[in-house]
């Protein structure tokens, strides 16, 4: 697992240290906005992490208590990833780089109609991810 090297006592330096790595993020992304939940549905998101870089990764977020996993109940040797309440706080966080890269990124695959029927409600999508997460406990 990736050791966090903290750097300063400044909060954003903090929050660098632990999640500024592009695949910290999109295996959050998946989970939280995309309804991914198991190693192969990362590995399959479409962006290309290496396996082990993917497997350090969960680890990392597991030990730092931003997801969880449990055995996958059809499948004990499958293991179902989701966040914990702390994870969860990380949504907003999402949602935000999600608006900033697809109003300035002119290749983007999403819409504006999109994006605004996406994001009509912060915080109902954090309502629901939280409803549908404990659901699935």
């Amino acid at each position: 697992m990736r050791k966090i090297a903290k750097r300063s006592d400044c909060p954003i330096s903090y929050s660098l240290d632990l999640l500024g790595d592009k695949w910290t993020f999109l295996i959050l992304r998946d989970i939280a906005l995309a309804d991914k939940h198991f190693y192969k549905d990362f590995l399959e998101a479409g962006e290309g992490v290496a396996t082990n870089v993917l497997s350090d990764r969960l680890k990392m977020l597991e030990a730092y208590g931003i997801i969880k996993s449990r055995k996958y109940e059809r499948n004990k040797t499958m293991k179902h990833y989701s966040l914990t309440e702390k994870g969860g706080e990380l949504i907003p966080v999402l949602i935000e780089l999600w608006t900033w890269g697809a109003k300035h990124d002119p290749a983007t695959t999403v819409s504006p109609e999109t994006l605004a029927s996406k994001l009509s409600s912060k915080e109902q999508i954090i309502e629901d991810y939280k409803a549908k997460a404990q659901k699935s406990e």
